[in-house]
């Protein structure tokens, strides 16, 4: 049978049902005054003329006294039970609404379903055919392939706030423009440092040329974190979303690296943006069980998953540890004093102090760790792990210059 066919046969028996209803709900109203029919009265009249007939006949002799006693017997029970049915009927016409309530209460039916189909053929889709899973999957992954350019998401984008800097900062940035052509430098420290400014300035596109230009240069030496900078400028570019181009990059950090937990996040944002919840929520679930605590995705990650893991049709809930910070939580916090927060702050540095000396970290860490210690007014300690952080990524270009600029916006030596 034909889809059209279907989708007639689903209105004609949708309707039939609802005229079925229509008339339940309406006899049902109307049912009512029809309960003290005059049946009833007329047995009780007629008992009581027969009771009558029996003391006539007694009289005049043609009934015994002991058929007389049974005859009127028999009557008077018949008649108790009519007078009883009578009384039923009255007391049940008396709670019936009125005549005019029964029509208001029959047109509100009416109006009721006949609403119910208008509303459903403005906001529905009343001939849309049945779509199996299989199919949504599939439509879903055609909408992908075919999802707008980076150009086109960028067009569409809302207007970034370019943020206030300082003239001197902004001095700086001319020198770093007028010394670095994304279209022919070759000095990675430099195209690496434009990049980063260019996108903390909100200028995405001279930053997308940048880093392409990078990543160009440096060929097959570029790095995941090359990469996924790149990915990254390409996201906030587009207004959040993930664009072909942006998922070429993706898809090459995981090449290189297939626990990057940043390139997997924005892998998982992709399918979600594109329907494909399952698939995202693939990726988000050991993302969200194994990212270490303060991972810059993880916030976002867990404010979502269970959103996704729901329309994925997978039943997922977040374990209580894993939800952030509580109600009371926030409160408590929101109490505390200027020298208790100072010193739960200073107690959330050290520990991520402890760590990234025991264990190699990100070099998103190492920038927190500089910039918190810069905060907090532990000078030294901000130039010794500026220094150390130098030692760890030695080599790398990429992120050399991203911890140096951490160090002269902070005030250290670089």
């Amino acid at each position: 049978m034909g889809t059209g066919m279907e989708t007639t046969w689903f209105w004609i028996i949708a309707v039939a049902l609802a005229a079925g209803v229509a008339a339940w709900l309406i006899r049902s109203m109307t049912r009512a005054h029809d309960a003290a029919a005059p049946g009833a009265a007329k047995d009780v009249e007629v008992y009581k003329d027969q009771l009558a007939e029996a003391d006539r006949d007694l009289a005049r002799g043609t009934l015994s006294d002991a058929d007389a006693a049974r005859v009127k017997t028999e009557i008077a029970r018949r008649l108790l039970e009519a007078d009883r049915t009578l009384q039923a009927q009255t007391a049940t016409a008396a709670r019936a609404p009125s005549r005019t309530s029964v029509w208001i209460a029959m047109a509100l039916v009416v109006a009721a379903i006949g609403s119910t189909f208008l509303i459903y053929s403005r906001i529905g889709a009343p001939w849309y055919s049945d779509l199996p899973l299989a199919q949504r999957l599939a439509d879903a992954d055609t909408a992908m392939a075919n999802r707008p350019s980076q150009a086109e998401f960028e067009a569409a984008a809302p207007t970034f706030v370019q943020p206030q800097i300082p003239d001197d900062f902004a001095a700086l940035m001319d020198q770093l423009r007028a010394a670095v052509d994304p279209a022919t430098a070759t000095d990675l420290t430099g195209l690496g440092l434009l990049a980063q400014n260019e996108a903390r300035l909100g200028n995405f596109t001279a930053a997308i040329a940048a880093q392409t230009r990078l990543i160009a240069v440096k060929a097959k030496t570029a790095t995941a974190a090359d990469h996924t900078a790149l990915a990254e400028i390409m996201i906030f570019a587009a207004g959040g979303m993930v664009s072909r181009e942006a998922e070429e990059e993706l898809k090459k950090v995981l090449t290189l690296d297939p626990e990057n937990g940043e390139a997997r996040y924005f892998s998982g944002l992709m399918f979600v943006q594109g329907g494909r919840f399952d698939r995202g929520f693939a990726l988000w679930q050991p993302l969200v069980e194994n990212s270490p605590p303060d991972a810059p995705w993880l916030p976002d990650l867990r404010a979502q998953i269970e959103d996704v893991a729901y329309l994925a049709g997978v039943n997922f809930t977040l374990p209580e540890g894993m939800k952030g910070p509580s109600e009371d939580d926030v409160t408590a916090a929101a109490e505390m004093t200027p020298e208790e927060r100072q010193a739960m702050i200073e107690g959330m540095v050290n520990q991520l102090s402890e760590r990234l000396a025991s264990e190699d970290g990100e070099v998103e860490d190492w920038n927190r760790l500089i910039r918190s210690l810069t905060v907090l007014n532990r000078m030294e300690e901000a130039q010794s792990a500026y220094d150390e952080s130098r030692k760890r990524f030695k080599g790398r270009a990429s992120e050399l210059s991203f911890l140096r600029l951490a160090a002269v916006e902070s005030g250290l030596k670089p």
